[in-house]
């Protein structure tokens, strides 16, 4: 997949307002494969939805979404299936994260199905990210900026085109923060990938190729 296309989107929630003034809702914007974005947002500006709608997981908005030129309200769940696989990979900014695993196995278990990583490149890691001693414990015992290194960890066990990453480091310090980026965009780069960004205030400072506010 080359190219992500938003014409004239915008969620549903947002029918009625006249006073919506945004550089991604609707316009016509395309991600493209290869390139980096920030998508800046205020809180209640639709930054999760958008996210939402480019994995297929919400429906509810107005205007037309394509991938490489076909409409997405077209696929099947079948289509969507293969593209999480092989071409979409998400972190949430909720994470969605198995609190009753450890921070190892929340990983693996993505990995068992894609057998994209060896167990030792995800060791390392864990261990560039600083948190080599937490890969046994608990995930619901970890403090939330270690568990949004494992959410990133867990989105890159995956072959994909397009990379979106949802509020990524609101709570790590600039160091940690510099780690996973680089980590990220290695990775990213390595399969020649596009890489969407969204934050609400802290931000990863990259070369962005663009900066789009919400």
């Amino acid at each position: 997949m080359n190219t992500i296309r938003l014409e004239h989107t915008f969620p549903e929630v947002f029918a009625n307002r006249s006073d919506l003034s945004s550089e991604v809702w609707q316009q016509d914007i395309t991600f493209q494969k290869g390139h980096l974005y920030l998508v800046e947002a205020s809180s209640g500006t639709g930054k999760s939805s958008l996210c939402s709608f480019l994995y297929g997981y919400r429906h509810d908005y107005q205007g037309i979404i394509t991938f490489d030129g076909q409409n997405i309200r077209n696929l099947k769940v079948a289509d969507w299936t293969r593209l999480r696989q092989r071409h979409l990979s998400l972190m949430w900014q909720e994470l969605r994260l198995f609190p009753e695993l450890t921070a190892m196995e929340n990983v693996l278990i993505k990995n068992r199905l894609t057998g994209f990583k060896a167990k030792k490149d995800i060791r390392r890691w864990f261990d560039e990210l600083g948190i080599a001693d937490k890969e046994n414990a608990r995930l619901g015992q970890m403090s939330f900026g270690q568990q949004q290194r494992v959410a990133m960890m867990r989105a890159l066990v995956q072959p994909f085109d397009f990379l979106m990453v949802d509020e990524p480091i609101s709570h790590l310090d600039d160091q940690n923060a510099r780690t996973m980026a680089d980590i990220m965009m290695e990775e990213a780069t390595r399969q020649g990938a596009g890489v969407i960004v969204t934050s609400i205030g802290k931000h990863i400072d990259m070369n962005y190729d663009q900066i789009l506010k919400l």
